[in-house]
């Protein structure tokens, strides 16, 4: 009997991964490859089935496909298409889902990309035994999944959990949504770029970041440079955590969490991020929920984490 499998697929507006996953999160196969977000969406397509026949073509004689599951931002749950993801060319509604369907002839369900992080850390993580958690994915930008009693909260167009999006000031950083003040202007790798910057233009101290341009800096270099004692980025870092935690206290009192779960760049900075999250967090939790809430690094770490989520989707809904 053939080994039963699925394909994982994270899409990002640089590159894309994909991995053929069993049902105990062993990755038989992976690859990552150029998203060609800022060609046309059939362009993407072709890469895609290229690379799904080069990783599963090895193993045709062993494994049975059920079918694929896909990570992706501003992705509607209920039609599988992308909807005004503004990293992509590729019009303000992709046919994601059905279009990936049609192209390799298999069953495909697609959630929002912070969903499909969430999925990977209650079916391969740290919350295997949660019921209720959230997870926050600080990247490029911020993006949140949210799971009760076991079971994503969607709401109704499957784009529930925009936490990078609820407003931190009103006159604050402009944001790529179109909005002002969002979250994810501070808390996310673009948003503690923009903070070193308005830090080292404010403050006369030494630092190895005055070396990079905007462009060259990345998260990891600015965590590197905290956990090394840089002035200015661990200034940053205290400063982004001061905001988060404001907004997570917010969070649990919408919906009553055990536990929140960081992932992604930031959280390479470990403590430097955590304690000042905490801290503002504890200070302004409702005091019912004071010390019952756990803030938790990502478990399913690694390049295959977003795969595996991808494929917990899959094995989940299909």
């Amino acid at each position: 009997m053939n080994q039963e499998v699925v394909l994982g697929i994270d899409l990002g507006g640089t590159n894309t991964k994909a991995g053929l996953v069993d049902k105990n999160g062993k990755v038989l196969a992976f690859e990552r490859f150029n998203t060609h977000a800022k060609e046309e969406f059939p362009i993407f397509l072709e890469h895609l089935s290229i690379v799904f026949n080069r990783i599963s073509g090895p193993f045709k004689d062993q494994i049975s496909i059920k079918g694929v599951g896909i990570g992706a931002p501003n992705v509607n749950f209920y039609t599988g298409n992308m909807e005004r993801a503004h990293n992509f060319s590729w019009g303000e509604i992709t046919p994601l889902a059905p279009a990936i369907h049609e192209k390799l002839n298999l069953p495909v369900v697609a959630t929002n990309d912070a969903n499909v992080a969430a999925l990977g850390e209650m079916v391969f993580g740290i919350a295997r035994e949660m019921k209720n958690f959230a997870v926050l994915t600080l990247g490029t930008g911020l993006g949140s999944g949210i799971v009760v009693d076991r079971k994503l909260l969607l709401g109704q167009d499957g784009l529930a959990g925009e936490m990078g999006h609820v407003n931190v000031r009103p006159d604050g950083r402009n944001c790529n949504c179109g909005l002002s003040g969002c979250l994810e202007t501070y808390v996310s790798v673009t948003g503690i770029k923009r903070t070193v910057f308005k830090l080292m233009a404010d403050r006369k101290v030494d630092s190895i970041l005055r070396g990079y341009n905007y462009h060259e800096l990345d998260g990891e270099m600015i965590a590197q440079a905290a956990l090394d004692g840089d002035p200015i980025a661990k200034e940053a870092f205290t400063y982004t955590g001061n905001i988060l935690g404001t907004k997570l206290a917010d969070l649990v009192a919408y919906f009553n969490p055990e536990a929140v779960i960081l992932t992604g760049g930031l959280t390479h900075a470990r403590d430097l991020l955590l304690v000042p999250t905490q801290e503002s967090m504890d200070a302004r939790l409702f005091p019912a929920f004071r010390g019952k809430v756990r803030l938790l690094l990502s478990s399913v770490g690694g390049a295959h984490d977003a795969v595996l989520g991808a494929a917990a989707l899959a094995w989940q809904h299909l």
